[in-house]
């Protein structure tokens, strides 16, 4: 990855290191799905502003409507809530670990789907390593979470399904729409699509009762979505569904780190073995030898040219 990249890359991992403690805070007050059709609605407005600011071009053709009416459900509004539905009965520390298979899944699906984005072994290698990574860094804390529901761990695994072949698709049919419009047309749809029904699959539907909640739900929502979408279809595109899928990595690396700064938390083995594996993983499946990463740019030239 070029250094854009990575400043991209590790902006995302900031920005989304502390969801699943927002979406923590969120559900012991509002229901999984109020919380999700209020972040993809943030989130949303979000993205739109940021459209209309550059004056981008929204798409007109049906085509392209029904592509972004199936991929925001099946990339946001659905995952998101599985998440959040399963932190009613998992500890964040046990989501973050198994959010961690975004990648897994993604190599699987993009090998299959993708000419551009093949398994190879170096590739695996490196996602091992990342998930061994963050293993070990949410070890002590996974320890302390037998009591968490399979119902609810077997949610947030089937989430990262929905990540990871979500992400090879949008890559796959959105080739043709601008960089901000990627991004932004999936929170619409499934704003439009939690809203539409939210309300008759979750009664009572409730608002917000309390202020900390409303800080959740705008952190969810304008940096968690709205950004944060806008920043992981730009590497989805850019570098590629399974590198951009090894953010999720990132997420517990910035929470444990959160909670050493923050709320005081002690410096552990496991934060130094997980991050330096993690780090690893990251090099691992990024690293070109200079000749075939000369060549691989010459033939993106090519082809750009082609086009």
């Amino acid at each position: 990855m070029k250094p854009k990249h990575w400043l991209v890359f590790i902006t995302l991992g900031a920005i989304w290191s502390s969801s699943f403690l927002w979406i923590k805070i969120g559900v012991q007050d509002i229901g999984p799905m109020a919380l999700t059709a209020f972040r993809m609605l943030f989130g949303a407005v979000t993205a739109f502003a940021i459209g209309v600011y550059q004056k981008v071009e929204w798409p007109r053709d049906l085509r392209t409507w029904i592509i972004f009416g199936i991929l925001g459900p099946t990339s946001l509004a659905i995952p998101v809530f599985l998440i959040s539905w399963g932190e009613q009965t998992i500890d964040s520390a046990v989501a973050s670990i198994l959010n961690a298979t975004v990648p897994l899944f993604t190599i699987v699906i993009a090998h299959f789907m993708l000419h551009d984005d093949k398994m190879t072994v170096q590739k695996v290698a490196g996602l091992l390593i990342g998930f061994a990574g963050v293993v070990v860094l949410m070890s002590k804390d996974l320890l302390s979470s037998a009591h968490s529901s399979i119902i609810g761990q077997a949610a947030v695994i089937l989430a990262s399904l929905f990540y990871g072949g979500s992400s090879v698709f949008a890559r796959k049919l959105t080739q043709h729409v601008d960089g901000t419009v990627r991004g932004a047309m999936p929170l619409i749809t499934s704003a439009l699509f939690m809203w539409a029904v939210a309300p008759f699959f979750e009664k009572p539907f409730e608002f917000p009762s309390l202020s900390i909640t409303w800080v959740a739900l705008l952190w969810l929502g304008v940096l968690g979505s709205g950004l944060a979408v806008l920043m992981l279809w730009y590497l989805i595109h850019e570098v590629g569904p399974t590198r951009a899928s090894l953010v999720t990595y990132l997420f517990p690396v910035g929470g444990v780190i959160l909670g050493v700064f923050f709320l005081g938390e002690r410096l552990s083995w496991q934060l130094v073995a997980g991050s330096v594996l993690i780090a690893a993983s990251l090099a691992v499946v990024n690293w070109k030898p200079a000749q075939k990463s000369q060549a691989n740019e010459t033939s993106l030239k090519e082809a750009q040219t082609v086009k």
